[in-house]
């Protein structure tokens, strides 16, 4: 039997984002998972319109914005407590190939030290242009990522990007959830180097294609990232 798989996906007013996404998983062709909605303290109508149009749906509510790392680690317990083999971390500004939780599964399979597998991550807004193959690296100069534009294996990588972030079970109950000192930014790579001090070995599934919004420009956006990522 197929590797039971529980997607968690993150929504904070953004229900349009996460409407769209869940529209893209029920084109998945992997037989065996099920999906987890956590809606961080929206405050707005966002877990209305998700029960409305996606009742089959596991919907969670912090009742509070606990940050990504917090919002997150709420569904990866649920979804261990389900009995899940792996939790996929996606953005809910996403939309997938319908093949891409089925080969991050076989790539995570074939290699049972595989702790975390990403995907290639690609833009909404230009298809075919690559954002992250999978991760990437940091420069500990000035503490900055670097992602990966082209095919690079896993295990050169320092990182996987939380954009789309499959986590074997087994090695999250040895090295623990995301920090939740991360608000936002930043609890992807820590886990990423707390697997690798572990021994777990990062993957990339080429296959695993995953369309990626990217964030508006704004001066609002630029500050927030500013204040989370330094």
């Amino acid at each position: 039997m197929a590797p039971r798989v529980c997607i968690v996906t993150l929504n904070w007013r953004g229900v349009e984002d996460t409407l769209s996404c869940l529209e893209s998983l029920r084109e998945l062709v992997y037989p065996n998972f099920f999906v987890l909605v956590v809606d961080n303290g929206s405050g707005d109508d966002s877990v209305v319109r998700i029960a409305d149009e996606y009742p089959d749906v596991d919907l969670l509510e912090t009742g509070a914005n606990l940050g990504f790392a917090g919002g997150c680690n709420v569904g990866i317990r649920r979804a261990l407590e389900c009995g899940a083999d792996y939790v996929w971390l996606l953005n809910s500004d996403t939309w997938v190939d319908p093949r891409a939780l089925e080969t991050l599964v076989e790539t995570a399979e074939g290699d049972s030290r595989l702790g975390a597998v990403g995907s290639v991550i690609c833009d909404q807004g230009e298809q075919d242009r690559v954002l992250a193959w999978g991760g990437g690296w940091i420069d500990l100069r000035f503490g900055r990522p670097h992602h990966a534009l082209h095919a690079v294996p896993g295990a050169e990588l320092d990182y996987l990007t939380g954009a789309s972030l499959l986590l074997r079970a087994s090695a999250l109950e040895e090295v623990g959830l995301l920090d939740e000192q991360f608000f936002l930014y930043w609890e992807e790579t820590d886990l990423c180097f707390r697997l690798r001090a572990h021994g777990w070995r990062l993957g990339v599934a080429s296959g695993s294609r995953v369309w990626h919004r990217g964030p508006s420009a704004t001066r609002r956006r630029l500050r927030q990232k500013d204040r989370h990522f330094n």
